[in-house]
């Protein structure tokens, strides 16, 4: 009797354990199940979010339509063109022209309504100013000095390039060089690498040119290939075709008109008749792309110095 007790107790506490671990089996299967769709949940909310995003950026860039025109400047048309090149790609609706006739006429195109953006490689005048024209420094840019790729001079003063330009120097001999006449080679009137090379320099109106041309390019060329000559271009444009002279013992670099040490620099500027915030639609988003990290790396990528 007492034997059919013990086996009755026995039986009875199995089952009991066998109950307990088959509730604990049941309570870890349901937060298991409650954990999955709630991770679920989750990601199918951040895809979402993400698809949401993805749509918002592509509706900002096919919403715009339209045109804009810049003019100007013959030194910002390595940087017109590629901001035009990426901000169409980005904005496809949108279609971007640029002329390059000068800062000057670029200043005049869009104070009279011509174009929407006028490109200039040096500060606004004051009549300019009065005219409307607000000036919108995209970047900045060093003027480098230019000498024949032969040419023995390869830092130059402060005072020797202000004596080269007004005339008073005129052979490479009188600064350590061989004796040669010295040709020099500047740009156009109206040109904005030429009114910020002389206003820096303050010899406006007083210099002796040999040769006065209409383009960076042209200067370019005409340096590399004629013996003795000097010039001054865009420093983003400068290759191995001449040599780019130091100026005071300090080289042409971007490091270098960073840190202020170069005295030749200028800004580019992207000028429109009243403030960004009156402009079209799509002139704005130019600008806002300009700011952008994807705009610096632009102006970045073609030896220019960005503005923050």
């Amino acid at each position: 009797m007492k034997t059919r007790k013990l086996v009755a107790i026995l039986s009875a506490a199995v089952l009991t354990a066998a109950s307990l671990t088959a509730c604990g089996n049941s309570k870890n299967a349901t937060n298991e199940a409650k954990t999955t769709t709630q991770e679920q949940t989750s990601t199918e909310s951040k895809t979402e979010n993400a698809a949401e995003s993805t749509a918002e950026a592509g509706e900002m860039s096919t919403d715009l339509s339209g045109s804009i025109s810049m003019a100007g400047s013959t030194s910002m048309e390595k940087l017109a063109n590629a901001v035009a090149e990426s901000f169409m790609a980005k904005y496809p609706n949108i279609t971007v022209s640029a002329e390059f006739t000068g800062s000057g006429a670029g200043i005049e195109s869009v104070t009279t309504g011509s174009v929407d953006i006028g490109n200039s490689s040096r500060n606004l005048k004051d009549e300019e100013k009065a005219a409307g024209a607000v000036e919108n420094i995209v970047a900045i840019d060093g003027i480098a000095v230019v000498v024949d790729p032969a040419n023995t001079v390869t830092d130059i003063t402060k005072d020797q390039l202000i004596s080269i330009y007004t005339g008073e120097t005129t052979n490479w001999s009188e600064l350590g060089g061989t004796d040669e006449p010295i040709v020099v080679v500047g740009r156009e009137a109206g040109s904005g690498t030429r009114g910020a090379f002389e206003e820096i320099l303050e010899i406006e109106d007083a210099c002796v040119y040999v040769n006065e041309l209409d383009s960076t390019g042209a200067v370019m060329a005409k340096v590399a290939s004629t013996p003795g000559a000097i010039g001054y271009v865009s420093l983003d444009v400068v290759d191995d075709s001449v040599i780019a002279v130091s100026l005071e013992g300090v080289a042409a670099t971007a490091e270098n008109i960073k840190a202020g040490d170069y005295f030749l620099s200028r800004p580019f500027i992207m000028a429109t008749m009243g403030e960004i915030s009156e402009q079209s639609a799509e002139v704005q988003a130019l600008f806002e792309y300009l700011a952008s990290e994807e705009g610096k790396e632009i102006i970045s990528s073609v030896g220019l110095i960005t503005v923050d």
